[in-house]
């Protein structure tokens, strides 16, 4: 049976006071979808996630937290700059980070907070040398290995013998042992969930009797395909789509089952999971947990067969929406959901917010505190978003797409290729099987958001897209249609 959390309605919450927040420590995974966390309704009955059930138990869960790219680099350096990608311009895996990006832990620095950096950095794909704004850095070079990492530690680099997130686990823990008595931002960055999805050995096969349900979008049929985009169909033969994986026995490439595929995806999050329990139970035996709040995010969502993908990138709610959870028992009335939408350039301004730090003009963030809502003050939010992808060289299943996602409704604009956009009612199709871009009844709905999407777009500076030469390898080979 699911795990149900008692729900307090918003509009009734009394102000929380949250002023003796001293210390932030931000948990960013990668590739965890919003939905697989044991206390939601869609996630598989089978997956134990403990401690982000004490998150949202003890803390607050933001029901409808998005990225603004759903892709690593890009979704990262928005985390840390409060920018969209087209303002902090990293727009794939590739590219480093531009000379001149401030971070906000750098603000945080230099006002005296003690700062670190623990795990995957991945922007600048084989640069881990040390960046700026943290005092204390433990990186790896791109993607990394799920074991027996190279780190390096400030500068200098060091081997070691195990699973990737519990030895960086126990770096932050360590580091936060030695910490003095200064106030403290600590992010600390997991390679996990990433595709190849690899549990610890301890996990392994946990979940191999296990029935997987299969979404409902998956089937190559025509209720699934009718009104979609033609891009869509393509992908499921591409390096990120189902029929790329399930192939015949001729094919030689390494693509795995569908189903062992699954189980080691949740096995990888129970394995996050773990090392969040272990975060938590430091934080509580030291007495830290008084004065911290404690974050964890993903870096972007993950598809998990629906539309017929296994990937991000798209603008489709298993790709875009992310978990968010907010951990301050000492400060912050358990039980809050959040319902406003909230995305990752929200951190930046929302972290500096708790460290009593004004956000300078120069940094240009786009995103806004959300400190006002975890309080529960009533104050005006946004009631939509936009979304942006530029298409890769490396992986060119995807064409470069532009978003506006509303409360109900949500259009996507494809560039540059010869097909059908996309606009989907969330409230009646939350699935987003049936695309509704040439139904009539619409068509005044679908115009209005398309010219808010351009207005916005433009006046942000967001249709300047970038061309980059090439770098690294292209994965652009189909399978046949069967």
């Amino acid at each position: 049976m699911k795990q149900f959390i008692l729900i307090l309605l918003f509009v009734s919450m009394p102000t929380v006071a949250v002023a003796e927040i001293e210390n932030i420590i931000l948990i960013v995974s990668d590739d965890h979808r919003y939905d697989f966390i044991g206390f939601m309704d869609k996630s598989p009955e089978f997956l134990e996630t403990p401690a982000m059930n004490r998150m949202a138990k003890e803390g607050i869960h933001f029901e409808n937290a998005f990225v603004t790219t759903s892709l690593c680099s890009p979704s990262r350096a928005s985390i840390l700059t409060g920018q969209y990608m087209h303002h902090h311009q990293v727009v794939d895996n590739q590219r480093p980070v531009p000379e001149k990006t401030v971070f906000f832990p750098q603000y945080l620095q230099t006002s005296g907070f003690k700062t670190a950096f623990i795990g995957k950095w991945h922007m600048g794909h084989d640069n881990d040398q040390p960046r700026k704004g943290f005092d204390h850095w433990i990186s790896f070079q791109g993607q990394g290995t799920y074991f027996d990492p190279m780190l390096n530690i400030n500068g200098k680099h060091q081997e070691f013998k195990g699973y990737n997130a519990d030895i960086l686990t126990a770096q932050a823990i360590d580091w936060l042992k030695k910490k003095r008595k200064k106030s403290f931002y600590l992010q600390l960055s997991y390679k996990a969930v990433h595709y190849p999805f690899q549990p610890p050995k301890r996990h392994e096969k946990r979940y191999e009797d296990k029935k997987v349900v299969y979404p409902e979008t998956m089937g190559l049929t025509e209720k699934n395909y009718q009104t979609q985009s033609k891009w869509m169909r393509e992908r499921r033969y591409g390096i990120h789509g189902i029929d790329h994986m399930e192939t015949g026995h001729f094919d030689k490439d390494p693509v795995p089952n569908f189903e062992d595929w699954y189980r080691d995806y949740c096995e990888t999050v129970h394995a996050v999971d773990e090392n969040i329990a272990k975060v938590m139970a430091y934080l509580d035996e030291s007495g830290l947990s008084e004065n911290t709040l404690v974050l964890y995010m993903g870096d972007n969502g993950f598809e998990l067969g629906e539309h017929g993908f296994y990937d991000k990138r798209d603008a489709f709610e298993e790709s875009m929406r992310v978990p968010l959870l907010a951990w301050a028992p000492g400060n912050l009335r358990g039980g809050q959901k959040i319902k406003q939408m909230v995305q990752n350039i929200d951190i930046a301004p929302s972290c500096m917010d708790f460290c009593g730090i004004a956000v300078p003009e120069a940094a240009k963030m786009d995103g806004k505190s959300f400190r006002p809502l975890m309080e529960g003050k009533d104050i005006a939010w946004r009631d939509h978003l936009l979304y942006e992808y530029h298409w890769e060289w490396n992986f060119p299943a995807v064409p470069t797409t532009l978003a506006i996602r509303g409360e109900r409704y949500k259009y996507i604009y494809y560039h540059g290729l010869w097909d059908r956009n996309g606009f989907y009612d969330l409230e009646t199709d939350p699935v987003e099987r049936h695309n509704l871009i040439d139904i009539p009844h619409f068509q005044e709905k679908i115009a209005a958001m398309r010219q808010q999407l351009f207005k916005e777009l433009g006046e942000s500076g967001g249709l300047q897209l970038p061309i980059h030469p090439p770098k690294g390898v292209q994965f652009y080979d189909r399978k046949l249609k069967h």
